[in-house]
């Protein structure tokens, strides 16, 4: 068995690299409406967009790693969110004593326990996913989308069987209500809150992928799965962990998302479905940098056009997507395999 040559160039799933463009576009986006909007207020858009950047990216960066591993552009991910969703909103709301009080260190008493259950119920329900409707249409593109579709609504329908057909309210935590204000300028708490999550999230990708010899594991087999298996590693089952932790990344942002919304329906993941994919469409798919910063513009985008032209707001992100595909038509970072 021939050893994985960890001294050679290595193989990776693009997350910022030397491509500047997209920066620069980033850049534009942020700053440009600055001549349209007062400094205090430009402000305040910006730090919401970034925290629904970072929420949209908590449910894409899963559907796009999957897809750079695996190939597959798996329609039922909106199934993980609404599970998350509903997990998280049945333990929030038992733990309603800790999230009644002002305090956020008390609040958190609830919202980490119900963020990590809905990771494993969400990474549990992946894995059956992945071994009873995926692996048989692994090779057949048309196969996957009807099954993956199916899935969703299957999902959709189960998930009212256990919770019931009425809309769930989840109240946000207390702590997390109002906004911290310096002047003429106001942050909503929770839209921090969502902020940290999302870059601590990257960030942790980040170093799993490019530190660790799993990582390494991961991008080569990004870039060559057949490679990988001739050297005698796993591929089948580091496509199993990728779709289960693709799959609790979403049961994550379905949390973070069901607190954002207050209130939950069967068919909450299948809605914001349509932001996950122009995210990681506008990225290139299997980029994990390129879902981060397609997040962050489509995020900013929609508060920035919400904010000077609403009606427009509907159309914009899609908009932005046909922009990014005609200067870029395999998106900002594409990952290309060899």
């Amino acid at each position: 068995m021939t050893a994985l040559d960890t001294t050679a160039p290595k193989p990776r799933v693009p997350f910022l690299s030397g491509d500047l463009a997209p920066l620069a576009l980033l850049g534009a986006v942020v700053f440009l409406p600055l001549a349209l909007i007062a400094p205090s207020t430009w402000l305040v858009l910006t730090v919401a967009g970034l925290a629904m950047g970072m929420m949209i990216f908590l449910m894409a960066s899963g559907l796009t790693l999957v897809f750079g591993l695996m190939g597959i552009i798996n329609f039922g991910h909106g199934a993980f969110i609404s599970l998350g969703a509903f997990v998280g909103a049945t333990v929030v709301l038992k733990l309603s004593g800790f999230t009644a009080t002002d305090s956020i260190a008390t609040n958190l008493v609830a919202i980490v326990p119900s963020i990590l259950l809905a990771m494993l119920a969400a990474g549990l329900v992946g894995w059956a996913f992945e071994r009873w409707i995926i692996r048989p249409v692994y090779d057949n593109h048309l196969k996957q989308i009807l099954v993956t579709v199916g899935g969703l609504i299957v999902a959709e329908q189960l998930i009212v069987v256990l919770w019931g057909p009425d809309q769930i309210a989840l109240p946000r935590p207390t702590g997390f209500k109002g906004s911290w204000g310096w002047g003429e300028v106001a942050f909503e708490k929770y839209r921090l809150l969502a902020c940290v999550v999302g870059i601590a999230v990257f960030w942790g990708l980040h170093a799993v992928l490019n530190k660790t010899k799993l990582g390494l594991l991961i991008r080569a087999g990004v870039e060559n799965g057949r490679m990988v298996e001739a050297l005698g590693y796993p591929i089948r089952r580091l496509f199993v962990l990728v779709f289960c932790a693709g799959s609790a990344l979403a049961g994550l942002g379905g949390v973070m998302w069901g607190l954002y919304e207050e209130l939950l329906t069967a068919a909450i993941g299948g809605k914001v479905m349509v932001l996950v994919f122009i995210v990681i469409i506008i990225g290139g798919l299997g980029s994990v940098g390129g879902c981060f910063l397609g997040a962050i513009l489509v995020g900013l985008i929609a508060n920035y056009t919400g904010f000077l032209a609403p009606k427009l707001a509907l159309v914009s992100n899609i908009l932005l997507m046909v922009a990014v595909l005609m200067w870029r038509p395999q998106g900002l970072y594409a990952v290309i395999k060899h």
